[in-house]
């Protein structure tokens, strides 16, 4: 009797184990909190810098997807933890070739803090966008962008000044 009762509670410990992982994986908010991107899914700001001021570059679409200030050819979308925001984003995206150079960013604190980044990157993905980038802001757009003296919409520009 002893030996069947530990078996049923150890039937039970993995069978709830195995189900709170299942929920876990099929819910929308936890893909937000996981990381899908790779380094090849990164652009640094020098780069996406040098391409904004190189005439002959093409230039990306850029969406900002936060509540900072607008690098110079952003779109701004706002806060992409919001529905509003993200279903912006998405009518945005949906007129556009899918291999279209997209680049997304936040900026308002690192990526592991960052309510904005996953939604709209995991969107970006889901959507099949195969040339999509996300701005390498470690800390903070002040601190990785407008303190280096990268290009931002001239509107921001004079709020700096």
């Amino acid at each position: 009797m002893y030996f069947m009762k530990n078996i049923l509670i150890a039937i039970f410990i993995f069978t709830a184990l195995g189900l709170k992982g299942q929920t876990l994986q099929s819910t929308p908010k936890a893909l937000d909190k996981q990381d899908l991107w790779t380094k090849k899914d990164l652009i640094e700001p020098a780069n996406l810098a040098a391409i904004l001021t190189n005439k002959k570059s093409d230039r990306p679409v850029i969406f900002n997807i936060g509540v900072v200030e607008d690098i110079a050819g952003a779109k701004n979308i706002g806060a992409a933890s919001k529905t509003e925001s993200l279903n912006l984003l998405k009518d945005n995206l949906r007129n556009l070739p899918k291999n279209s150079f997209i680049v997304i960013y936040c900026g308002c604190c690192p990526f592991d803090k960052c309510p904005n980044i996953r939604p709209a990157f995991n969107l970006m993905k889901s959507m099949g966008f195969t040339n999509g980038r996300l701005l390498n802001i470690p800390v903070n757009l002040k601190q990785n962008w407008i303190n280096k003296g990268y290009p931002l919409q001239a509107s921001a520009t004079a709020k700096q000044g």
